[in-house]
Formats: C-alpha cells, sequence, structure tokens
C-alpha cells in the first residue's frame, strides 16, 4: 500500500503485484458435457423419420429426463394463423428408458397416421405442462410432384464446429427438402452422449422440421466385451432408440437396412457393416417388386475405394444386383473424400469385372464427405472415377423431376463442385448429361458463383 499526495490531495493505490514477476493465469472452467447435454423436462433432441409410408404417415422421436413418465404429441393441419390448434388431436407416446455414459433420460416416440398426402402439419410435443414450440412438415404427394433431398457424406469429427455449417448451409440451399439422407458414421464414437449431443446441436431444429434418413456407418458400431475379451462390434443401442425407421428388412438387421418409397423413388438402406450376404437376397427381392421409376441405394462402405489407406470393399459384391435391376444411383461414405463416376457397368469379361465407361446406361456410385477429417484421393480411383476430390466439405442436392434426375454436389462456400443430369429413356436406362464441375485444388478458382446468390 502506498499514498501519493497530490496538491492538496492524498490518493491511496493499492498494488497487488506484479503481473510480470508473478505470472497468474485465470483460465476460465472448461464446459461440463454432462450439464451441457443433460435431458431436461423440455423436449430436445428432436428428428422426424418414417416408419410406414411418407404419404399418411410421420414419426417424431424425442428425449426428456427421466422424469417425464408420460408424453404426448398434438398435431393439426397448418393454417395461415393460430386457429390450426382449434382442430388439433392428442397422441400417447411410446417411452423407453435409456442410460447414456453421461445421464439417465426417456427417448419418446409418435407415429401420426391417416394424414393426407402432400399435406402441410404444425405439430409440438410434451407432458401437458411443458411443451415445445410448433414445428412443421409435409407429407409427400400421392402423384410425381417435383421434389428435392439432401445427402451426406460422413460428418463424425468435430461435428459441432465443424459439420454444422454444413448441415446449415445445406438446408440453406434447400430448405424445401423431402428429406436429408446419411450414409453413415454420423458421429465418431457411437457410445457417447456428448458426441450426439453435438449431432444434435449442429443440425438444431432442422431435424424437427425435415426428415432424417440415415445408413448406420462403422463408426455406430462399438466393440462389446464378453468376459473382458473384445467381441464382434455391434450397432449402439443410441441407434434405434433416437430413429425410428422401416422394420421391412432383415430379421436382426431391423432400422438399419429398410425402404421405402417417396413418391416415384424407392430408397434403400444397406447395412454395410454386417450380413451383406444376406442383404444381397433381400435387395433383390426389394428391387424386383419395385415400380418406381427411380430406384437409390445408400450404403457406408463405397464399392470401390477412393482413399489411399483402405482396401477393398466386400459392398462390391452386390453389384451384380445393382446391375440387374438397373439401379439409378449409389450414395456411400466412408473414405472421407470425393468420388464420382459415369455410368457404371459390370462387365465379368472384364479383368477388374467392372466397365467404368458404360455406353448402354447404367449405375452412378458417389462417394462423399461432409465432415472435416480428410484423406487422400488414391491413384487407382482418381483414374477410374470421372471426378474427385480432396480436402473440401461437401453436401449434395438430388432433385427429382419426372424423368430427369438432377444432381449438385455443393462445398463449404456454396459453390457448385460437381454437377450432372440423369435422362430416364423409355427402356428405363440413362443418359448422362449437363456435366459441370469445379477443380479438385481447393486452392483453384470456383468455375461457378455460390448457389442462391
Amino acid at each position: 500500500m502506498m499514498s501519493i499526495v497530490i496538491g492538496m490531495t492524498t490518493v491511496v493505490s493499492a498494488i497487488a503485484h506484479d503481473d510480470q514477476d508473478h505470472p497468474h493465469e485465470h483460465a476460465p472452467p472448461k464446459r461440463d458435457a454432462a450439464k451441457e447435454y443433460a435431458p431436461s423436462e423440455m423436449p430436445d433432441r428432436i428428428v422426424l423419420t418414417w416408419t410406414h409410408d411418407p404419404k399418411t404417415t410421420q414419426t417424431v422421436t424425442w428425449r426428456t429426463s427421466d422424469n417425464i413418465q408420460r408424453a404426448y404429441a398434438e398435431i393439426a393441419p397448418v393454417t395461415a394463423g393460430p386457429d390450426f390448434r382449434e382442430s388439433r388431436t392428442k397422441q400417447t407416446a411410446k417411452t423407453q428408458a435409456f442410460q447414456s455414459d453421461l445421464s439417465k433420460c426417456h427417448f419418446h416416440s409418435v407415429e401420426f397416421t391417416g394424414l393426407t398426402p402432400g399435406t402441410k402439419y404444425a405439430y409440438r410435443l410434451g407432458d401437458d405442462v411443458n411443451w415445445s414450440e410448433w414445428f412443421h412438415f409435409r407429407t409427400a404427394s400421392d402423384t410425381a410432384e417435383p421434389f428435392s433431398f439432401v445427402y451426406f457424406g460422413d460428418a463424425q469429427n468435430e461435428v459441432r464446429s465443424m459439420w454444422s455449417r454444413i448441415v446449415r448451409e445445406a438446408f440453406s440451399d434447400a430448405p424445401r427438402a423431402a428429406f436429408m439422407l446419411h450414409a453413415g458414421d454420423l458421429i465418431n464414437d457411437p457410445n457417447h452422449d456428448e458426441e450426439w449431443g453435438e449431432w444434435f446441436y449442429a443440425g438444431s431444429w432442422i431435424t424437427a422440421h425435415i426428415p432424417v434418413v440415415a445408413t448406420p456407418g462403422n463408426h455406430e458400431y462399438a466393440r462389446r466385451r464378453i468376459l473382458g475379451v473384445k467381441a464382434n462390434r455391434i450397432l449402439s443401442p443410441y441407434w434405434r432408440a433416437q430413429f425410428a425407421f422401416p422394420l421391412n428388412g432383415p430379421k436382426g438387421l431391423e432400422e438399419s437396412a429398410y425402404y421405402f418409397d417417396y413418391q416415384d423413388v424407392r430408397i434403400v438402406s444397406l447395412n454395410s457393416n454386417e450380413e451383406l450376404a444376406i442383404q444381397w437376397k433381400w435387395l433383390d427381392h426389394v428391387l424386383t417388386k419395385s415400380d418406381r421409376k427411380w430406384n437409390i441405394l445408400t450404403f457406408h462402405h463405397p464399392i470401390v475405394p477412393m482413399a489411399r489407406q483402405r482396401g477393398a470393399s466386400d459392398t462390391r459384391a452386390w453389384m451384380g444386383v445393382i446391375d440387374e435391376h438397373h439401379v439409378d444411383l449409389v450414395l456411400t461414405g466412408h473414405d472421407h473424400t470425393y468420388g464420382r463416376s459415369d455410368l457404371v457397368t459390370r462387365e465379368e469379361n472384364l479383368p477388374e469385372g467392372i466397365n467404368w465407361r458404360s455406353e448402354k446406361g447404367g449405375t452412378v456410385y458417389v462417394v462423399s464427405v461432409s465432415g472435416p477429417k480428410m484423406y487422400q484421393v488414391d491413384d487407382e480411383a482418381r483414374e477410374r472415377m470421372a471426378k474427385t476430390g480432396e480436402r473440401v466439405q461437401l453436401y449434395q442436392i438430388i432433385s427429382i423431376d419426372g424423368d430427369v434426375l438432377k444432381y449438385e454436389s455443393r462445398s463449404a462456400d456454396g459453390c457448385v463442385f460437381d454437377a450432372f443430369e440423369l435422362q430416364k429413356g423409355a427402356n428405363g436406362r440413362n443418359e448422362m448429361r449437363g456435366v459441370r464441375s469445379r477443380v479438385a485444388n481447393a486452392a483453384d478458382q470456383p468455375i461457378a458463383s455460390p448457389a442462391g446468390k
């Protein structure tokens, strides 16, 4: 303590210490994930999915604390003003107790049924005391109207900080998307609640507004132990607790291998982590019965490895069925690069067994990545694929209008990275046209202006 006299005024100054002589760090405390992602009485992690027909049903799943023993969903057709609430109906949810590594919670699920095709609905979730806001969704049309959907490769790492910008950019470009499709590895560690909390944080209210379609990747699987010994990997219990997908797949692969029809498109999810032979037979049956103009598959592990450190995938065994049924598009992830083929068919008389430039129709195979984890493109893959890319975060907007399928892959800066159209011929075979792309090197200037700008 010292006193300084200035004129007739005495100023008392207290000097605690010299920071240079006595450095003292006052670092902020690290956030507590258990508190940040703790469930509460308010509904959170709200996600729309389909269990049955998108024309007349809609499923919604959400989470609360385990204090909420009975939960409800209310729904009504949307009107221009607030009076829609006068016609709301109420359903009791199915509730499942869940123990995560951070907390106990309840997951709740309701399937709205008997809905009118091509209609916008409002819904909210609660327990008669605590209610969410009202959300909107639209049922599929019962005729083949134009629609779009978004496809993401792996999010997986730094989901909150780095993948959030991708899903939000995608929503900005396609706010009326019918659904958002994820080709596996939504997160990195499937049994860490914090990572699922980051995934739902990144998607925010978008998952409550636009339905999610997802296929499991290897990072949705975790090692189990039997008597202390590592055994086979099994699908994380989070998968079926959080997502309600169709139960029309092979026995034992419920909600991981499934299909549904959205207007004139059949979407098939295959689980490339296990039981590939069983799914081969099931896929053949599903495609044989399909009366849709377009057939699109999604699974995690690509037919041909794109990244240098990857080996060949067993999913190549599915190519015979894919060719036989003239599948239009295969959407995959896993290799943390970008690759898009021309129209491709399998030719048994070729040494590699695959013809990578088909003039008689075929399937377009895509590998993509939406998160920040990046690999290098394999030289062989670079030669085979019509378009490749690395070190670029991407999302894809796919639009279908009658006999035309339009595909655009867009980078995080909103530029068109790759694009093409498929024209469906009278014989059911496709012609590829309108191909345009940006140079793969991120240092090069884009040839397209930012989408929507």
